[in-house]
């Protein structure tokens, strides 16, 4: 008889590993949303409404022998998972909580429709707006600016930021070349300078903004985009469980964040060494697939490489589905590669493809 693996969160960590194991073990997935959310195309989908009904994928479809609960766990015990009142049985358990965003970004633990419903309100904000800040100049808003400026290129936009450069954690090069694509789709970037006077770090408001160097940005609408905070609720049921300085739970080097030798945990709510991307979630997951795998043959966990992190973790950031810059291993790319490996697609066609939709 297979052994049981419960999985918390069904993101880009847990929705594969249960995919991927449901042959091997005796699969339940937990997950308190009714859809996947592709989160790269949330910020297309504040200016392309389409776009957001492909990248909400419900879960109906990802297992044929697994099955996937939809409840919020709000227990971890030492051989099961307890959400929405029930207790699940479990040999193995994984967490992969991720992290919240903006709520026009990733919903939280509101419901898919009412996300849908925050989205098309921003959507008209932005439709209705000549002049927008968006505050914060990470993955997030540097796409977001060059999406907004793609469809609307006669929009006045201000992308704000308190680094002296974009994507100051990479080679130079990339932050030199988006900025200076984005300047030339009529966005203004600024640097080195921190906004005041934020009403908001999570929702848009009306209004400008006032930076610490004494300017002033005019402006009809601010989007703060500011950066991910991990959700870490959960753990906090766990012994033994330590957090760094970023509030991201530490792990052993086999990815367990407790005393409990049972308990594993990936993606952005735990610190790997990784970034708080998807680029790092592709790595974690696999290795810890084989992991799982390797036990479930009778392994034991010791016996196994432990899990090492990206050492030049691979980025891309299109700006609008045909332009943009990348960083991948050895070298900076252009906007070519960009579109073909993320800007035309936004990875929707993989996500739709991995929960059994075409």
């Amino acid at each position: 008889m297979a052994k049981s693996l419960v999985i918390v969160g069904g993101g880009y960590v847990g929705a594969e590993l249960a995919k991927g194991l449901e042959e091997v073990f005796d699969v339940t997935l937990v997950e308190q949303r009714a859809a996947f959310v592709h989160a790269p195309a949330m910020l297309r989908a504040l200016v392309d409404a389409s776009v957001r009904e492909q990248a909400l994928i419900p879960y109906d479809k990802l297992l044929k022998k697994g099955r996937v609960v939809q409840a919020k766990a709000t227990e971890i015990k030492p051989n099961a998972v307890v959400a929405g009142g029930e207790e699940i049985a479990a040999d193995y358990i994984v967490l992969s909580t991720g992290a919240s965003n903006g709520g026009i970004f990733k919903p939280g633990d509101e419901s898919i429709d009412a996300f849908r419903a925050a989205q098309s309100k921003v959507q008209g904000q932005i439709e209705a707006a000549e002049r927008i800040v968006i505050v914060g100049a990470g993955a997030v808003g540097t796409e977001l600016a060059g999406e907004i400026a793609y469809i609307h290129p006669k929009k006045s936009v201000s992308l704000v930021s308190s680094d002296a450069a974009l994507f100051p954690g990479f080679p130079a090069k990339l932050g030199a070349r988006l900025a200076a694509k984005l300047g030339k789709m009529g966005i203004d970037v600024v640097l080195g300078a921190r906004v005041t006077d934020l009403k908001s770090t999570t929702e848009p408001y009306p209004g400008g903004v006032t930076l610490d160097t004494g300017r002033e940005i005019e402006a009809d609408l601010v989007i703060p985009a500011i950066g991910s905070k991990p959700q870490t609720t959960l753990f906090e049921t766990l012994p033994g469980v330590e957090r760094g300085p970023d509030g991201r739970v530490k792990v052993d080097p086999y990815l367990r964040p407790s005393s409990l030798p049972n308990v594993f945990a990936a993606g952005d709510a735990v610190d790997t060494g990784d970034l708080m991307t998807i680029v790092a979630t592709s790595r974690q997951q696999p290795w810890l697939a084989k992991l799982l795998k390797a036990i479930a043959t009778g392994k034991t966990i010791d016996s196994q490489k432990a899990y090492t992190p990206w050492g030049k973790a691979p980025i891309l950031v299109p700006l609008g589905p045909e332009k943009g810059n990348s960083f991948l291993m050895i070298a900076t790319f252009g906007d070519w590669v960009t579109k073909t490996a993320k800007g035309k697609d936004l990875f929707i066609s993989k996500y739709r493809k991995l929960l059994g939709y075409s």
